[in-house]
């Protein structure tokens, strides 16, 4: 999630799963993408690399603080102020799954909406 995404669009798409080298290994067969491990500490995530070298998707350990997410294609939408777009949420009959965690130069939680959709909403640290 690098440099200032514009309010609306789609920052980061990510996969947390309990076999995060397993499914690497088949994302990396699948779509020829090249991962390259990102430190969690104990153990490493994985940054999926497109044939030019562009980060294109993250596939997760569902460990840590990654325990309660779903296995998704996790789409990261950026908003302003996530506090009103988790009201806006909850207003519009939406559900909060997780509640607002710290990564990647800001924070994010995941939501489901009406219709049962999952996704995250992030907002960088230098929105206003």
């Amino acid at each position: 999630m690098g440099g200032t995404p514009g309010t609306g669009s789609i920052t980061w798409t990510d996969l947390t799963v309990d076999d995060a080298e397993r499914i690497r290994d088949f994302y990396r067969a699948v779509t020829g993408w090249t991962p390259v491990a990102l430190s969690m500490g104990t153990y490493a995530d994985f940054v999926m690399k497109s044939d030019t070298g562009e980060e294109v998707a993250g596939i997760c350990h569902a460990r840590g603080s990654n325990s309660d997410l779903p296995p998704v294609w996790m789409v990261y939408i950026t908003v302003d102020d996530l506090e009103h777009s988790l009201q806006e949420c909850h207003r519009l009959g939406g559900t909060v799954l997780t509640t607002p965690k710290s990564y990647a130069g800001g924070r994010f939680c995941v939501i489901r909406d009406p219709a049962g959709a999952i996704c995250a909403l992030y907002q960088p640290s230098d929105a206003a």
